[in-house]
């Protein structure tokens, strides 16, 4: 109820309404704040000058607008009247909401009389606080407004539902706490404001005080009052006025202005109006539970925002981190260059230097050996080393001259580091606002059924301004399997054929560019036909629907094919066989169709080598690399054969079924997604999820035929050599979307034969069973 108390306190002075009123514009005022609010009017703007001049038909005249501004936001704090030159003006105050209060111009004279009672300025106007419509009361002043006991009585409730302690009525700040209550005034008053607003002598002395608690149960206990008509104030309201939509009393109805009025009884009304009061309410209910719900939801935004800030800053913090660590990484690698450059021009310098100091060593000595030969005084004796000493000299000499006194290194670093790029692209360094595609709108008028195929359409929202680089459509395997992508591109139409027939597919499409991945479209429900040998037709969708049925025609084979009529991904073929019509006829009693496929490139292991049309295959390693062929089975029974074309050192490959998610780079059954048999040239072993079970004699060579057989209606798998069963049934309750498999390594090489019947031995055995 807390969140109700705004709704109970009075505009202007911010308290609990006292004794509230009805303004005509249906808000509450207290009675003594309607005092404090009221202005006088001149005497020419007076309901009786009005009514005189025949200008004024009710009893409350509204002031126009454009000639009063009691409320103005930029004046100074003076309310005054437009238009009236002689109109005083009335200075005022704001109250604890902001609403101006226009005291009295002369104090008014001491009086107990209640507020209602006490006389009131003639012409007097008053304004509403809340929609600031003002109007000019008649000679009944504030008794002419209808009092609003229903308010008084929420309050009171509201009031008796708080635990804390009763607050003084009469203190104008903050409230004390009340320690009596005037039963005959039905008020709560402090020690202060009882001594100064309800003294003990006179008239009041014979008042009634009590405690607050017991006054609040008195007050509880005490009979509800009565609303009294505001014309006649003796008689109580007894019918309600459908025209003027108030109560009125009986004596309205003979002598006052409702006697031609339309009036109904107070209580069948007062039943109407809650009756009205409560569904107006379960809408506005509904919209708070909706507000409630997206508050949390803004709550868990915030939430959400806090988490993808600190995930966020992390990443940049982690982004920045790298490039400063490519930075360093970069710093060391040229400091090092410099180093080493550094390094080379010492020791060019050290050495020039050493080799400087010997020739100097050897020149000087030389020198000095000359000049102490030149003071002998023998000349037979200086003449005999002479020519030689001046031939040592000149090439000591020349020797000096030959560049030996030139640097042959500079001091400078022939080096400069040229990073302005990288300033600027730090510079540039920004974020991008990353924008998702919206989800793409399947176009149900557009998708269709002809024969064998179905056509679906979409497209982006019409309001969408973020482009998409393609999409990507999706479809399950018609079993309630995990969807595949069955076309990537930028197309928006797409047609898919080859579905089992009786099949129920599931479809739906999404968008992608730069950014990220949009979310799914809605899921359309493809029904495939249970006739199949029904007439060509073509079936629209007429109408929208999240998930709509769609008939079509299908095919005898149970393989999933997209057949694009313009560029784009696949990872379905289908080939019909010729024999196909003949081969239904009379097999139809095992369900099982005639699939043409072969090797599918995209999904086999990079060793992997394919010739033939993609129905030979071999392999570059020595290890065991997986192939798997293009077609996946989900129901029917199927029946495939791969012949051995080279058989060298023994090998042992392994065929079978796999999953899409097989690993591609062991042998067939090591891992959870396969079902295999693998052989050597003496004996075979049957191998799932690493378990090697039934091994049998009998093994392969070059030229062996290797058949394999699916039974989804049995659920069984089962091998053959050279048309003879290998072993007993190899795997029991095999159900979901299967691809044949092989693997192999470089010495063997397999092509693979389709659209075969299934072994004559087997049929007869199923036409038994």
């Amino acid at each position: 109820m807390e969140e109700m108390e705004e709704e109970l306190k009075c505009p202007v002075c911010g308290s609990f309404y006292r004794e509230p009123i009805i303004l005509p514009c249906s808000h509450n005022i207290c009675q003594a704040c309607a005092r404090n609010i009221l202005v006088q009017t001149p005497e020419s703007e007076s309901p009786q000058s009005r009514r005189a001049s025949g200008s004024g038909v009710s009893d409350y005249d509204y002031l126009d607008l454009d000639k009063m501004s009691l409320y103005s936001e930029a004046d100074s704090g003076y309310g005054s009247y437009g238009g009236f030159a002689s109109a005083p003006t009335t200075p005022c105050q704001k109250s604890p909401n902001g609403v101006r209060v226009f005291p009295p111009a002369m104090p008014p004279p001491a009086t107990h009389l209640s507020p209602a009672l006490a006389p009131v300025p003639r012409n007097s106007c008053i304004t509403c606080p809340q929609c600031h419509r003002s109007l000019i009361l008649d000679d009944r002043g504030l008794r002419g407004f209808p009092k609003n006991r229903v308010l008084e009585g929420v309050i009171d409730r509201y009031q008796q539902s708080k635990a804390a302690a009763l607050k003084c009525q009469l203190c104008e700040k903050a409230p004390k706490e009340a320690t009596v209550m005037c039963e005959q005034c039905d008020v709560f008053y402090c020690d202060p404001c009882r001594l100064r607003c309800h003294p003990p002598r006179g008239p009041l002395a014979k008042h009634r005080l009590v405690p607050p608690a017991q006054g609040r149960v008195s007050r509880r206990l005490s009979p509800r009052k009565v609303s009294t008509c505001t014309d006649h104030e003796l008689e109580n309201h007894s019918m309600y006025c459908v025209q003027c939509k108030m109560p009125v009393c009986y004596q309205c109805l003979e002598e006052g202005k409702h006697s031609s009025h339309e009036v109904k009884a107070l209580g069948a009304m007062w039943k109407l109006h809650k009756s009205q009061l409560s569904q107006a309410l379960n809408g506005l209910s509904d919209r708070a539970k909706e507000a409630k719900e997206f508050l949390v939801q803004l709550r868990n935004m915030v939430q959400q925002i806090q988490e993808n800030s600190v995930e966020f800053e992390a990443c940049l913090v982690a982004q920045c981190d790298a490039l400063i660590d490519a930075l360093n990484r970069r710093k060391a690698q040229l400091l090092a260059r410099v180093n080493k450059e550094h390094e080379h021009k010492l020791k060019v310098v050290r050495d020039q230097i050493s080799h400087c100091t010997v020739k100097l060593r050897q020149t000087t000595g030389l020198m000095e050996y000359c000049l102490e030969v030149i003071k002998e005084n023998d000349p037979s004796g200086f003449l005999q080393i002479s020519d030689a000493l001046i031939r040592r000299v000149h090439l000591t000499e020349d020797q000096w001259g030959k560049g030996t006194l030139t640097p042959r290194m500079t001091t400078d670093f022939d080096l400069s580091l040229d990073n302005s790029p990288l300033l600027q692209s730090i510079h540039q360094l920004d974020f991008v606002q990353m924008k998702i595609p919206a989800t793409p709108i399947l176009q149900l008028e557009e998708c269709c059924t002809h024969n064998n195929s179905a056509t679906l359409s979409w497209k982006q929202p019409p309001l969408s301004t973020v482009p998409a680089d393609g999409y990507i459509l999706e479809l399950d395997d018609g079993n309630g399997g995990q969807f595949r992508e069955v076309y990537v591109g930028k197309e928006t139409m797409c047609t898919v054929d080859g579905l089992h027939f009786n099949s129920t597919y599931n479809a739906r499409i999404k968008a992608f560019n730069k950014t990220g991945v949009s979310q799914y479209s809605k899921t359309l429900v493809l029904q495939t036909s249970e006739d199949t040998d029904s007439e060509e037709q073509t079936v629209p969708f007429p109408v929208s629907s999240e998930r709509l049925p769609l008939r079509r025609m299908s095919p005898f084979s149970s393989t999933l094919n997209l057949q694009p009529s313009f560029p784009r991904r696949s990872y379905f073929d289908f080939r019909p066989s010729p024999h196909q019509l003949s081969l239904h006829s009379s097999l139809q009693s095992l369900n099982a169709p005639v699939a043409w496929f072969a090797f599918d490139p995209g999904s086999a292991h990079s060793d992997i080598i394919f010739s033939n049309d993609n129905l030979t295959v071999t392999c570059s390693s020595y290890d065991d690399r997986v192939v798997l062929g293009k077609t996946g089975f989900s129901k029917g029974v199927h029946y495939w054969e791969l012949t051995v074309d080279r058989y060298d050192n023994h090998p042992d490959p392994a065929f079978g079924v796999a999953r899409i998610d097989v690993m591609k780079d062991v042998m067939l059954g090591k891992d959870d997604k396969a079902w295999a048999m693998y052989v050597d040239n003496n004996r075979s072993w049957f191998m799932h999820n690493n378990s090697h079970t039934n091994r049998t004699e009998g093994g392969i060579t070059k030229g062996a035929t290797i058949g394999i057989l699916l039974d989804l209606n049995r659920k069984t798998l089962t091998f053959f050599i050279n048309d003879e069963q290998q072993g007993p049934i190899a795997f029991e309750n095999v159900e979901g979307l299967f691809f044949p498999a092989v693997s192999l390594n470089r010495n063997v090489q397999v092509t693979l034969h389709t659209g075969l019947p299934v072994p004559d031995c087997y049929s007869s055995r199923a036409s038994i069973a």
